[in-house]
């Protein structure tokens, strides 16, 4: 009996045929790109045609570092990678590793080598670059004279400080002479002391850009005290001299806006640190002006003159109060002695005497209020309102009530 496989066993052994050819395992293949897709994950989806046959193309987003450029519909392109089956949908794809722009994959060769040499020698480390300074008064820009570049730079940065100087080198920027004039024009702008430079050119094809690719330049970019900020070509190129700046920029306007402030907005936040610096020097001197106050009212109360002053004041009301205590206490006196003299005046013989009734003493000036202390012959004296009688007691009668 024949043996009968499954599609997976057929795509299986498929699939191990195309991984045992090494010739599969390690091709480069040339083509235009067509139907390429951008995915959202990052992997890249394209097709690879000729004039007679086209061929399915993924690159996962962990090769993107194997492309250097965004592909374009119709671009012809080297691809280097594996060409495998993709056994779920029983078809072969290639898998791209490194994608290169036909024509130009040996100019790519030699960008990688001088990339990975000048790394291993520490030129593009991370602890040899210089911070870009925040605020700037002088900007330097190597750059051709004409071009959209130098426009661009010109107008933003003017646009975001006007007081900031610009000082323009006039460098080839493309051709055989390009490379010594940019490195010139750095050299030239350190010598005038500018805050940061600007190295850069508008995009183009990797033979337009590649004076920046020269070992040279980047040495020239490393060893520059002025802090360099690269600008060369769109977003999607690099170069070496990115990777030797101290700060690469994706286009040369993004390298103006990184390298100058913005005036206005650094005059917004001085007149926000003047208010705020006002309003705590207010609460300061407030806070000092209420201390000082409470530190006299401590001082006068301390003072010699205000301790003699309340003394005084302390004297004057008790005085007062003694004489009021006095004034009242001879009122009340008074008030008694007037009582007193009334009482008094009820008890005096003489107003006894003046209303009619009239004193017996004795020779002896002793008042005889008893008749038996009379005796019959007795001198007597009696005391009357204007005078005094004397008589003799004839007879003692004792009135019993």
């Amino acid at each position: 009996m024949k043996n009968i496989y499954s599609v997976t066993q057929v795509n299986s052994y498929i699939g191990n045929m195309f991984a045992q050819d090494f010739m599969l395992q390690a091709i480069q293949v040339r083509g235009e790109v067509s139907n390429c897709k951008y995915h959202s994950s990052g992997h890249i989806y394209f097709t690879l045609k000729d004039e007679k046959a086209a061929i399915a193309c993924v690159m996962f987003a962990r090769s993107r570092g194997g492309l250097a450029f965004r592909m374009q519909e119709g671009q012809q392109v080297v691809v280097q990678g594996s060409i495998e089956v993709y056994e779920r949908d029983g078809r072969y794809q290639m898998y791209a590793r490194a994608i290169t722009p036909d024509g130009v994959g040996l100019l790519y060769e030699k960008f990688e080598r001088l990339k990975s040499e000048l790394s291993e020698l520490g030129m593009f480390a991370e602890q040899y670059k210089r911070p870009i300074p925040k605020y700037i008064q002088k900007l330097g820009v190597v750059t051709a004279p004409t071009g959209a570049a130098v426009r661009d730079i010109i107008q933003i940065a003017s646009r975001r400080n006007p007081y900031v100087q610009i000082i323009l080198y006039p460098a080839l920027v493309q051709g055989e002479q390009a490379a010594p004039s940019i490195i010139k024009g750095i050299h030239a702008l350190a010598g005038q002391k500018v805050d940061v430079i600007i190295a850069g050119r508008g995009g183009g094809s990797i033979e337009d850009l590649w004076a920046f690719n020269e070992r040279e330049v980047a040495q020239a970019i490393f060893d520059c005290p002025i802090p360099i900020i690269s600008a060369v070509g769109h977003e999607t190129d690099w170069t070496i001299a990115d990777f030797a700046a101290d700060l690469r920029a994706p286009t040369p306007s993004a390298a103006a806006e990184l390298a100058v402030y913005e005036f206005s907005g650094l005059e917004e936040k001085m007149e926000e640190y003047a208010a705020a610096l006002h309003r705590i020097m207010m609460q300061r001197c407030s806070a000092y002006h209420r201390d000082v106050e409470k530190a006299a009212a401590l001082l006068r109360a301390a003072s010699p003159m205000a301790r003699l002053k309340q003394n005084r004041m302390y004297l004057l009301r008790m005085e007062e109060n003694l004489q009021a205590a006095m004034k009242e206490s001879l009122l009340r006196r008074r008030h008694l002695l007037q009582l007193y003299a009334e009482r008094l005046k009820g008890l005096s013989p003489l107003d006894k005497l003046s209303q009619g009734f009239s004193s017996v003493t004795d020779v002896d000036n002793k008042v005889i209020a008893d008749v038996d202390r009379v005796e019959r012959g007795q001198l007597l004296v009696i005391h009357m309102k204007n005078g005094v009688v004397k008589a003799r007691a004839e007879q003692v009668e004792r009135v019993i009530r």
